[in-house]
């Protein structure tokens, strides 16, 4: 009892708000099913990393676990890229690139819902980031944490926890953070909408080939983004090859899963909160639901100016589904859309603009490397 009266005179009220901010992620990820996977260790974390320590016992708990092999987990597998990578196989293996190549347009959604990375990119340095910080910032609007992780270390931004915390958090958050924006810039009208879908076969052959090339064009474009988009493509090369199914559906199952598990428990170790809670953090956040925002605007905006030029009309809300966030965004515009119209079914479309963000956010990071 002695202990646990010593340690709450020692609680100070930046530790209880990281106890709030991890009880609110373990919330969302059972209560809302949203990112459980994810969510669920980097809350659980978030608690964890923020107890108080007192006496020789605690202070050797607390190296463990701030300074001890989960810090060196960091540093084996997010400093150096290794779980971002490795979970790329997983999300490549994950998509089905069919329904973008039935519908090849469905690439400029995908193009126009990075609009937010750059935008963001300069908000971040006007308000006096440095270069490659607010360029590790707006890479937040990809929508993409492995991204996000990847670019922010390889320019050596001084804000990475901040900036993971941020990406995956409005990832798993895409079906609060949408809604609100598509409504509030389409008509009703607009989000009725129908678009029929017409199912085309495609090959064998090109299906195999599409990642092969995508994988060249990228390299070409923007060889920043080659490692990323490589490993995405890889992935998906496991799912269409047709020879490797048991190592596509490990990839896909067993791999994803244990990386992202390993991802939230490492990420945690960044939520302390002398180095969490500050002005410098919490613009960053702002910035990331900015990014977020602008992502959306962008994708919808551009379906509005096409429906300009078009007789058959596109719902402005499959715009909003090009960020990368793959499948969240596509299944929240199909949800959309049967909440305006129950007939309308948008979710084919939807997905096929979703993967195109998936392609067109790891290419716009690549650019940023570039262009750093």
């Amino acid at each position: 009892m002695e202990a646990l009266f010593e340690n709450l005179l020692k609680l100070e009220w930046q530790q209880v708000v990281m106890w709030i901010i991890g009880g609110l992620l373990i919330w969302l990820a059972i209560k809302k099913d949203m990112e459980p996977t994810l969510l669920l260790p980097m809350g659980f974390g978030a608690i964890l990393v923020n107890l108080p320590m007192s006496g020789a016992v605690d202070q050797m708990v607390g190296e463990i676990i701030q300074k001890g092999p989960i810090d060196e987990l960091f540093r084996a597998g997010i400093s150096n890229e290794l779980f971002p990578l490795l979970l790329f196989i997983g999300i490549g293996a994950m998509i089905d690139f069919g329904p973008l190549l039935s519908n090849p347009k469905m690439m400029l959604f995908g193009a126009a819902a990075q609009f937010g990375i750059f935008f963001t990119l300069s908000m971040a340095s006007l308000f006096g980031f440095e270069l490659k910080d607010a360029a590790s910032i707006g890479i937040i609007g990809a929508a993409d944490g492995p991204t996000s992780i990847f670019i922010a270390n390889f320019l050596q931004s001084n804000y990475i926890g901040a900036i993971v915390v941020a990406a995956y958090s409005y990832m798993a958050l895409v079906p609060i953070v949408q809604p609100p924006v598509i409504k509030l810039i389409t008509t009703k009208k607009e989000r009725m909408i129908r678009m029929p879908y017409v199912q085309r076969d495609v090959t064998k052959t090109t299906r195999i080939l599409f990642p092969i090339i995508i994988t060249i064009i990228a390299g070409l474009v923007a060889p920043g983004s080659v490692s990323l988009i490589g490993f995405l493509m890889f992935g998906n090369l496991l799912r269409e090859c047709g020879v490797l199914d048991s190592l596509s559906e490990t990839a896909q199952k067993v791999l994803a899963n244990l990386i992202t598990l390993l991802l939230g428990l490492t990420i945690a170790t960044k939520m302390q909160a002398e180095s969490f809670l500050n002005p410098a953090t919490l613009l960053i956040m702002a910035l990331g639901l900015v990014a977020f925002v602008f992502d959306t605007i962008g994708g919808v905006m551009l379906a509005k100016i096409m429906n300009l030029f078009t007789k058959n009309k596109i719902n402005p809300m499959v715009g909003a589904a090009g960020i990368s966030a793959f499948p969240m965004s596509a299944r929240v515009i199909n949800k959309m859309g049967l909440k305006e119209d129950p007939q309308n079914f948008l979710l084919m479309h939807a997905v096929g603009a979703n993967v195109a963000g998936q392609i067109a956010s790891v290419i716009a990071g690549g650019l940023i490397l570039a262009l750093i």
